[in-house]
């Protein structure tokens, strides 16, 4: 009887260490979230952090629309290339449901009109041995229509903000591909980040559904979820009435949010949303609530993107002491955007974060805010392990 009443004291006695440690934390975190909004580029910002394992689950909303009215965490945000991650999620599921192979031809779903030049490179035409799993991961080689340069006339990006009342289709974006860039190498044989990948995915979707992308996502994603505020601008309203209005998402000084130009994002970059709803996401996925686990594992096939960078199938790998020797050993695997938004999850740690800055100049700074994030909690983490020794 004694002994249990000495272990008890001494978990007692841990488990409020732990407490008061996990105050100090969240007071750190709350510091480091709060003073991205003194940068003058931040107008708003969103984040949530969860961890199952060191109990927490903490939601941060801050900043204001030009107007002066508050940002809530009902006000949902561009998530940019984040969207890549539910796009193959998506594919995934009509894999699961046999209607593809990621292993298959695109050529073998979609129209004549689209595969025919598709991809010329030195004069030869590897269209039709592109493979699905070619557009998941960037290796087919393709040129991008948001960042890559025509030989003559004026970008993509260009003409996003000398038109931002244009309304892209789908096959405009694949059209503007064709006419005015350049195929970077054989399918198959390396990797270059590409959004056209991802208009395709969006048509092959919407080939084997017979509905718009829009609407499947709606379907297979957001409705079994409950991700009431998730929607795509300028293509479909959230589920829930009481969602506040889109937060402002700049490039520089610039409001972009409205720009109708903006449609060009579609399927690889198009949805909006919360933090939380991203983590709600997010956590389906790892949990095989979405899809299998073998579909799961298969999104992690990795490639090198860069040093210290990986990537899959619409997921992005970071080791982070490859990327500075001085960063903690821990990995992040998640996918980020332009706008500075943000879903990963640490194994290390089981830590999920998710959220933005809603400004295209954190597209790197919102690493170096999530290692920062990470450094906190591992030694909460530290801690947390002390407790569990003790029980």
């Amino acid at each position: 009887m004694k002994i249990k009443i000495l272990l008890n004291i001494v978990f007692l006695t841990y488990g409020s260490n732990y407490s008061q440690k996990a105050v100090q934390v969240k007071t750190k975190i709350d510091s480091l979230f709060n003073a991205q909004l003194q940068d003058k580029l931040v107008h708003n910002a969103f984040l949530s952090v969860y961890s199952e394992k060191l109990e927490i689950d903490w939601n941060y909303s801050n900043g204001a629309f030009k107007n002066g009215e508050k940002v809530t965490k009902n006000n949902p945000f561009h998530s940019t290339s984040v969207a890549k991650t539910f796009t193959t999620v998506l594919i995934m599921q009509l894999q699961e449901d046999g209607k593809l192979d990621i292993d298959d031809p695109i050529a073998e779903y979609l129209a004549g009109d689209i595969i025919k030049a598709l991809h010329v490179y030195n004069g030869i035409d590897y269209s039709k041995q592109i493979l699905i799993k070619h557009l998941l991961q960037h290796t087919s080689g393709l040129p991008d229509y948001f960042m890559d340069t025509p030989e003559t006339g004026s970008s993509f990006m260009e003409q996003l903000f000398t038109h931002p009342d244009r309304f892209w289709q789908p096959k405009e974006l694949i059209d503007f591909s064709k006419s005015q860039l350049q195929a970077h190498f054989v399918p198959g044989t390396d990797y270059n980040y590409c959004d056209t990948e991802y208009v395709l995915l969006g048509l092959l979707i919407e080939e084997l559904t017979g509905k718009p992308y829009h609407e499947v996502i709606s379907e297979k994603i957001f409705n079994p979820l409950k991700m009431e505020h998730s929607h795509m601008p300028l293509r479909s309203k959230p589920a829930n009435t009481t969602t506040g209005k889109l937060s402002e998402f700049y490039f520089d000084d610039t409001d972009i949010s409205l720009f109708k130009s903006l449609s060009a994002d579609w399927a690889g970059g198009g949805l909006a949303t919360t933090s939380k709803e991203l983590l709600t996401f997010y956590r389906a996925l790892y949990n095989a609530k979405i899809i299998s686990k073998k579909s799961f594992k298969s999104m992690q096939s990795w490639t090198d993107e860069s040093y210290g960078l990986e990537y899959g199938y619409g997921l992005r790998k970071f080791q982070l002491r490859k990327l500075y020797q001085h960063l903690p050993s821990l990995t992040l695997i998640g996918h980020s955007g332009t706008s500075g938004s943000f879903m990963y999850y640490c194994p290390e740690l089981d830590v999920y974060l998710t959220g933005t800055f809603n400004q295209t100049a954190y597209q790197k700074k919102h690493v170096d805010f999530m290692v920062s994030v990470l450094s906190q909690l591992k030694n909460l983490s530290k801690v947390k392990s002390k407790v569990n020794g003790k029980r």
